[in-house]
């Protein structure tokens, strides 16, 4: 795909040294989505905040994230990955230090959306890098190991905080990065190649603030509508105009961008005229969703009806991420040799399958290997998908679009995250409070009072003590003694039986994203679009 004899020196160049490089970027971005909410009651105590105040820790950086995604994606192209991987991870680095130094809540805040800005830089190069550096028969166990880090991280994240916390402070969950930044950098310097295009592209500065401020206000309405119970927030703002003015925003961007196809739009629609690119779109949708379907509902059962410390709780759901690591590179192995359409329906049938087992076997007296085998189901189906998704996705991709391909793709799936989130936890709350009246026998009118406290405490990680009292994370003050009428046996029975109705929606979604692929064409011949064709990538040191 590239000569770049005279580029490669050394180490330089070498593909499984850059996929090292970039699988250890990669992850540290994806950790900071999650690792974040162990940390929150140690943050409460030390800075003396609410906790609807240290939410916004976890919201500035996935609406930083969302937000330019795509824009990041672009810039690649334009100034090379290369340049935009250092330059996000110094950017990442710098702020999670001031993370770990921040003295006031107002701070930390302000460092982790700039920590969430250096991930989006930093997330859609690693995917053009990996695609230049691969030739299309050896990308499938590249992007294996790619997929895994992914999932590993999302999963990782708890265990990881959890251990920092409690032995060191909640600082050294942002003080982590810094020796890990600074070593990726040095290492990325020495042996990343910038594959650039000849052609010198035009930022389309309307599409970047069109796009970057419909996401931003579209996911914030998402994040805070449950915070505001989907209604006013302030004068006549409320949370479905601003899911109006979002998708408005977005529909004007398509628009603008429609007109200027032949002038380097942001967004390329010769990427959605690849039919692959279109339907691994879905798809990516679809394994977020269902990924982060399954990892917050059972995340608040290991710790809130089973009693399980941060630390079991990781170690736990451990063999579901070491068995997606183990398949992963073989899933890519063998999509690069066959049909890897189907290994990725294998996989999601296998990842929906697992969620079935898991509800068969999860019980409010579970042991801590006692739904094992709904585990390594799901790790197996997970350790299936990653791989051949991306690699069908990005197969006919020009090299002039790769950044603007991978900044979508990853915006998809940042999306689809913030979508499961929210879809799984306003269920999640729904089927608790029915679960509970059924239960309980109580008058149902007065449940969601009752249950918006544990509910809450639970999503954020505050939760160690089942449904014992504090701040309501919705501002109103709860009532310790209906908690402790409720009981934490039939808060348990009540949360086991409404997880399990709850994990039908990411299941049914995996089902869909299966079937949907079958639309995937086996042919990997691209069509040169006009505005593609432009140059292949030329490598630079």
């Amino acid at each position: 795909m590239v000569n770049d004899a005279g580029a490669r020196t050394g180490l330089r160049g070498n593909p499984w040294l850059s996929l090292l490089v970039i699988c250890l970027g990669f992850f540290m971005t994806l950790l900071d989505l999650t690792i974040v909410n162990i940390a929150i009651p140690s943050i409460i105590d030390e800075l003396d905040v609410s906790i609807s105040s240290v939410l916004w820790v976890l919201n500035a950086y996935t609406l930083a994230l969302v937000a330019i995604l795509v824009t990041a994606g672009r810039l690649g192209d334009r100034w090379g990955a290369k340049r935009l991987f250092i330059g996000g991870l110094v950017l990442f680095t710098v702020a999670s230090a001031l993370c770990g130094w921040s003295s006031s809540i107002g701070e930390l805040i302000a460092w982790r959306t700039v920590q969430g800005v250096g991930a989006a830089i930093i997330i859609p190069q690693t995917l053009t890098v990996l695609t230049a550096s691969f030739p299309p028969a050896k990308r499938g166990a590249a992007f294996g190991i790619w997929g895994a880090v992914s999932g590993v991280a999302i999963v990782a994240g708890p265990t990881v905080g959890g251990l920092l916390v409690t032995s060191l402070s909640w600082r050294w969950i942002f003080f982590v990065n810094v020796p890990i930044g600074v070593a990726v950098v040095a290492l990325a310097a020495a042996i990343l190649v910038d594959h650039r295009t000849a052609s010198q592209h035009r930022i389309d500065a309307l599409g970047v603030l069109l796009s970057s401020t419909g996401l931003l206000i579209l996911t914030y309405a998402i994040t805070e509508g449950r915070h505001y119970h989907w209604g006013t927030i302030r004068g006549v703002i409320s949370v479905p105009l601003l899911v109006v003015v979002g998708v408005v925003l977005i529909g004007v961007f398509a628009g603008q961008q429609w007109r200027r196809q032949d002038r380097e739009p942001l967004v390329p629609f010769a990427l959605f005229r690849d039919r692959n690119y279109a339907v691994m779109s879905f798809v990516a949708l679809a394994i977020s969703i269902g990924m982060i379907g399954f990892v917050l509902p059972l995340t608040i059962y290991l710790q809130s009806v089973l009693g399980f410390s941060a630390l079991k709780a990781g170690l736990t759901i451990a063999p579901m991420a070491v068995v997606s690591i183990v398949i992963a590179p073989l899933s890519g192995w063998l999509s690069d040799r066959t049909d890897g359409k189907y290994i990725m329906i294998a996989g999601m049938l296998f990842f929906a399958g697992g969620l079935f087992v898991f509800t068969v076997q999860a019980t409010t007296d579970s042991g801590q290997w006692g739904f094992l085998a709904g585990l390594i189901a799901v790790g197996v189906g997970m350790g299936c998908t990653f791989a051949p998704m991306s690699a069908i996705a990005m197969r006919d991709v020009q090299p002039a679009f790769a950044g603007a391909a991978s900044g979508v793709m990853n915006t998809v799936r940042q999306v689809g995250s913030v979508i499961g989130t929210v879809a799984v936890g306003v269920l999640l709350q729904a089927q608790l409070v029915q679960a509970v009246t059924t239960q309980a026998g109580s008058d149902a009118a007065t449940l969601p009072v009752a249950l918006r406290e544990p509910f809450v405490r639970a999503l954020t990680g505050v939760a160690q003590n089942g449904l014992e009292g504090g701040v309501s994370g919705s501002g109103s003050p709860a009532t310790p003694a209906a908690l402790r009428t409720l009981g934490q046996h039939t808060f348990n029975h009540a949360y086991v039986m409404a997880m399990r109705y709850t994990l039908v929606l990411p299941a049914v979604i995996l089902v869909v994203g299966a079937a949907v692929a079958l639309l995937v064409r086996r042919s990997g011949s691209a069509r040169r679009e006009p505005a593609a064709a432009a140059a292949e990538p030329v490598p630079q040191g």
